[in-house]
């Protein structure tokens, strides 16, 4: 009876969550798995409109998450291994835009340049490449050039620049010069992009942990580019939004453009 008892509660659970996940479907949501973050989770999720065209493009994040998340010395990880890095899978639907995966790492005391980036902060890479492809990219120092091979200048929004380097598994980065870290203001969030070995290879949405947990509704323009080497939907927009004991951070306003 007993184990009658317990097979009839793990069915109900399995039939429950298997609704639930209906339901979003039914309302083209399409969730990527889940994965523990510290003492919380995350997932990513795509949204799409009846015809098949992408309208949100998101990671959540759990308060739980959020709120154990290492700080200061505690934290032991400037390069993104071991505890405080996350490879989020997304669902096979989000394949009408150019990313394939995002790389989630915290930074517990922030990151070079001081006085800029050293501040507590998730860097969240949604990437236009594989995640073996990513693990490939070596140090800087034992190939430079490919990190050198820039994309043409089209392929970035006019105000990007290249500060010069570029960091393992991840890439070169490009900063916009007239976001607010630049001009005499603290770092709270803004919006980089990548290159390796001449193709724009991620958009880079840099949020601090405060700006996290004390903003509610957020939206901001994301600085476009003149030309793209992917065809698909791209975002024009970026927004941090809190409800029910998460936060999500959403890419959202796509636009159709074809490789030029």
């Amino acid at each position: 009876m007993k184990n009658f008892f317990l097979l009839s509660i793990g069915v109900s659970f399995l039939f429950a969550s298997c609704k639930k996940d209906d339901v979003h479907e039914q309302n083209n949501i399409f969730k990527g798995p889940v994965v523990q973050v510290h003492a919380g989770k995350a997932w990513t999720w795509m949204q799409l409109d009846r015809y098949g065209k992408p309208e949100r493009l998101a990671i959540t994040l759990t308060d739980a998450a959020l709120n154990s998340v290492p700080v200061g010395d505690d934290g032991h990880d400037h390069d993104h291994s071991g505890d405080n890095s996350w490879t989020l899978a997304f669902h096979p639907k989000a394949g009408v835009t150019p990313f394939n995966h995002v790389g989630m790492g915290w930074n517990p005391e922030g990151h070079e340049p001081p006085g800029i980036y050293d501040i507590p902060h998730f860097d969240f890479h949604f990437y236009m490449m594989t995640p073996a492809e990513v693990a490939a990219i070596p140090p800087y120092e034992v190939d430079s050039l490919k990190f050198k091979n820039w994309p043409a200048p089209a392929y970035f929004p006019a105000n990007y620049f290249n500060p010069g380097g570029g960091v393992p598994q991840m890439g070169a980065h490009w900063v916009d010069v007239t976001s607010g870290e630049f001009n005499g203001q603290e770092f709270t969030q803004t919006f980089i992009y990548g290159s390796f070995n001449g193709k724009v290879t991620f958009y880079e949405p840099m949020i601090t942990l405060d700006f996290l947990k004390n903003n509610s509704n957020f939206e901001r323009n994301i600085p476009q580019p003149a030309k793209f080497q992917k065809t698909g939907y791209y975002p024009t927009k970026m927004k941090v939004v809190k409800h029910d004991g998460v936060t999500e951070i959403i890419l959202d306003g796509f636009v159709h453009h074809t490789q030029s």
